[in-house]
């Protein structure tokens, strides 16, 4: 993560904390017409659905980020941002669950789903690559390894900018076809915010970037 995002994340982990979940990430993406800043929430240390199988150890009752979920952290966050006024000018404020192409931003996340694809854009090339897509393999030393091409390529963990789950749409049960509606976003709320935040709520069903 940036310095700008680790700040917020350290900013606000406690407060998405006491509400009984876990601030997996942040994104913070400035634009001329005004920043986004988005927030990853689940529940935590695993105890949610996995996105690999579709339910979480406990079975499909395992406890998920509802939409109620992201409207609680977002007050509470949007009041914390008032006050610590960590972005200059107008932003917009989203609050999600992760989705089955859930975001990875620390080299745990990785290492938590070893096995699994994972979509990557480095912020420096590496082997003539800015992107890729393999298996992770494992991380070892801040550095996670990928199976790419049929060889292994390690990356430096402080070298990703961005990296994603790429869910097994079929295995789900969730492969689009040509007679099917696509699917929605995941679990989440959003809404535009200069110092004061008016939130809106998102749809309700995973997504793909």
């Amino acid at each position: 993560m940036s310095e700008k995002t680790s700040e917020i994340a350290e900013l606000l982990g406690p407060t998405v904390a006491s509400l009984g979940l876990e601030l997996l990430g942040v994104e913070y993406l400035p634009a001329p017409g005004g920043a986004t800043l988005r927030l990853y929430i689940d529940v935590p240390g695993g105890e949610g659905a996995d996105p690999a199988a579709g339910m979480g150890a406990a079975g499909t009752d395992a406890r998920v980020v509802t939409i109620e979920d992201c409207e609680s952290v977002s007050r509470e966050v949007s009041a914390q941002l008032d006050v610590a006024d960590p972005i200059s000018g107008n932003y917009t404020l989203e609050v999600s669950s992760p989705g089955l192409d859930r975001p990875l931003f620390v080299p745990t996340h990785f290492a938590r789903f070893a096995g699994e694809q994972a979509k990557v854009a480095l912020k420096l090339p590496q082997d003539g690559r800015r992107r890729l897509q393999g298996t992770i393999l494992r991380v070892e030393d801040g550095t996670v390894v990928f199976a790419l091409d049929g060889a292994e390529f390690a990356v430096a963990a402080d070298n990703i900018d961005r990296a994603r789950l790429v869910p097994d749409w079929a295995a789900l049960g969730l492969a689009p076809s040509k007679n099917s509606p696509s699917k929605g976003k995941p679990a989440g709320k959003s809404g535009k915010a200069g110092k004061h935040p008016s939130n809106k709520p998102a749809a309700g069903e995973p997504h793909a970037e």
